[in-house]
């Protein structure tokens, strides 16, 4: 049953964060007012435990969080925010709580984002740090990390390497990854309606401002629609009140057919992004991703085994996935 924390947390997303999405004018208006209060860097609480640098990649901010001594892999974090929201203290959280228990560097950059720029910005900027990695770091050594339009980002970022010949990532988290924008799939209308943050009309203002004019079904803003072979080893995090869930079983289906060892984890109850913010089923979550990072248990692997889409052959529907939540 969910926490008492995730129902209080999903009502105060309803009556607040909700109506960002509600319509493209609201989604504006949201965005102006983030201009004035956004602030990028890392809370001072985090600089106090962590090593951390910054440097300038086009002109941009990249900040490093060192890892601990003799540890080789890192984490290149892409944050969430519809592509036009900056980085957050909860991201910062959730990036600090992977520093201490992994012991991992973790790569953040604070990318360029929409209305003021746009797609070929953000990966012009992202692509230039990952090749930066590359040239101190080992592929293998190195995993992409990120959550809702950060989780776009990873996949899209890792096709890009594979076109232009690079070494790709060693494994992918992606924490409620929007993987399909252009409304294919029928379900997702459905789920909105149970999804107690995210909504259409607003979504497709984000996608609109940052795409470049792209076309939606585009894998460069769409990677359901791209060659998921090239994909590393993936867990997936995606929560049963998230109108992107649906979506992201398709891809989880699809990188399983085209032979990517994906593990899915599909929290009920849960809504967009929850591993980020402090309650139960958020702590779940992370100790899941830290399994994932370092195999650490096999009791973990038996457990992503049941969660795993081979036992819903039959499929999910929105309906189900989007079950309200029963006190």
């Amino acid at each position: 049953m969910p926490s008492l924390k995730s129902h209080v947390v999903s009502f105060v997303l309803r009556y607040s964060r909700k109506k960002a999405f509600s319509s493209p004018e609201n989604l504006q208006r949201w965005i102006a007012y983030a201009r004035k209060t956004e602030n990028h860097q890392p809370p001072a609480l985090l600089r106090s435990r962590f090593d951390i640098t910054t440097r300038s990649v086009d002109g941009f901010p990249v900040y490093e969080i060192a890892p601990k001594a003799g540890e080789r892999k890192r984490i290149l974090y892409l944050h969430g925010g519809a592509y036009v929201f900056e980085i957050t203290p909860y991201h910062w959280r959730l990036i600090g709580d992977m520093a201490r228990r992994l012991g991992f560097g973790i790569t953040v950059p604070i990318y360029p984002i929409a209305p003021e720029h746009d797609f070929h910005s953000m990966f012009g900027m992202v692509g230039k740090v990952y090749r930066q990695m590359l040239d101190e770091t080992e592929a293998q050594d190195i995993v992409f990390m990120g959550d809702s339009a950060g989780g776009n980002m990873a996949v899209v970022l890792t096709m890009m390497a594979a076109e232009d010949a690079l070494p790709l990532p060693s494994r992918h988290v992606l924490i409620s990854p929007g993987l399909d924008v252009s409304l294919a799939n029928p379900e997702v209308f459905e789920a909105e309606r149970y999804d107690p943050w995210l909504g259409i009309p607003g979504g497709l203002e984000a996608v609109r401002l940052y795409s470049a004019g792209i076309n939606p079904s585009d894998w460069r803003i769409s990677p359901l629609y791209g060659d998921l072979s090239v994909l590393p080893k993936t867990l997936l995090l995606t929560g049963s009140r998230d109108m992107l869930t649906p979506d992201n079983l398709i891809f989880a289906q699809k990188a399983r057919a085209a032979g990517v060892e994906i593990e899915v984890v599909l929290e009920q109850g849960m809504f967009h992004a929850w591993p980020l913010i402090d309650m139960p089923e958020a702590r779940r979550a992370r100790d899941s991703i830290v399994a994932f990072l370092t195999s650490e248990t096999e009791s973990y692997h038996a457990k992503a085994d049941k969660l795993s889409l081979q036992k819903t052959d039959r499929g999910v529907t929105a309906h189900n996935l989007a079950t309200p939540l029963r006190s």
